[in-house]
């Protein structure tokens, strides 16, 4: 099967899907070994992968390769395979808070990203069904919330390390196209007292230079008012900030769950709708899509869709 057909059968219908965990890659060097799920449509090849970063929730396990079942199981049903690692700051760890990088463990958080990229063959062991059908030239990373400040890490944003007061820089030219859902924003007088004391490196986070293309997603309704002072506009910076190529889905009515991304019938999602999810599943594999394959009509075809909705969920502005 050519992949040109692989791609347009992935775009078009959902096929079964495989889902295995934990997959584990030796780690002497972190606090422990890190592990990961690892789900993939049954059929296919030449499959592009998607590394997803969970977010910090109320929840014990939806911060861990357990979480977003439902965009994980909608994008390998659609032809991505898709990594989830268990960061450090998962509570499923139960870490030491004396652990060096606690609570949050922002540069551990995108190393581990850059981990799995640099050992893929040790995943495809792992995963005999995957053997030779990645193409891993084509590599996305998505985040959500705290998750999403790690995704923009390896697209190329900056800050200033607060213990040395060095620029940190951890872009990763292997990722070619980025998802920040209900991500972070801007620090300096954006942030909380609270958050600004707190986490210290959220202050001095710097888009000028994320080139990656990245959709941005983001709740209109999603105040975060123990993050910021600015309100939801604070998760679209990223789009704001950074140089173009980028896009940003604004959702309607969406909070900072969007709709319940994090996983399925999760309490602590304030705007459950699954209308919202699906739409966050269909415009975030859709806009991967034509990301990582130039020429592919499944962005426009999503975006030309939700502009003919005469009660539209959202609105798409690029730049």
């Amino acid at each position: 099967m050519t992949e040109s057909i692989n791609r347009a059968d992935a775009a078009s219908a959902p096929v079964p899907v495989l889902s295995v965990s934990p997959v584990a890659l030796s780690a002497p060097d972190r606090a422990v070994d890190l592990e990961m799920r690892v789900s993939a449509p049954m059929t296919g090849d030449g499959l592009p992968v998607i590394l997803l970063s969970h977010g910090q929730g109320h929840s014990n396990h939806l911060s861990s390769l357990n979480g977003y079942a439902p965009l994980v199981n909608y994008w390998a049903a659609h032809g991505f395979v898709v990594i989830q690692p268990t960061h450090l700051s998962s509570a499923t760890l139960s870490l030491d808070p004396a652990t060096p990088g606690a609570p949050l463990y922002w540069r551990s958080r995108a190393e581990d990203m850059k981990r799995v990229l640099d050992r893929l063959d040790e995943v495809e062991a792992a995963v005999p069904q995957l053997r030779g059908r990645l193409d891993r030239g084509r590599v996305a990373v998505a985040g959500h919330s705290m998750g999403g400040h790690t995704a923009s890490l390896l697209l190329g944003a900056r800050l200033t390390d607060p213990d040395d007061g060095s620029e940190v820089n951890l872009f990763e030219p292997r990722i070619k196209a980025g998802i920040l859902l209900a991500t972070t924003g801007r620090g300096g007088d954006a942030l909380t007292e609270a958050v600004a004391e707190s986490f210290p490196f959220l202050l001095t986070t710097d888009f000028s230079e994320m080139t990656t293309p990245t959709l941005v997603v983001a709740g209109d309704k999603d105040d975060s008012a123990h993050l910021t002072v600015n309100g939801p506009d604070w998760h679209a910076d990223p789009y704001v900030l950074a140089p173009a190529p980028k896009a940003l889905l604004t959702l309607f009515g969406g909070e900072h769950g969007l709709g319940g991304v994090s996983g399925y019938d999760v309490a602590e999602t304030t705007d459950e709708s699954p209308e919202r999810v699906a739409a966050v599943q269909r415009l975030t594999s859709a806009y991967l899509r034509t990301a990582l394959y130039p020429g592919d009509s499944a962005r426009k075809a999503a975006w030309d869709e939700l502009a003919a909705e005469a009660h539209p969920f959202g609105r798409i502005e690029t730049k």
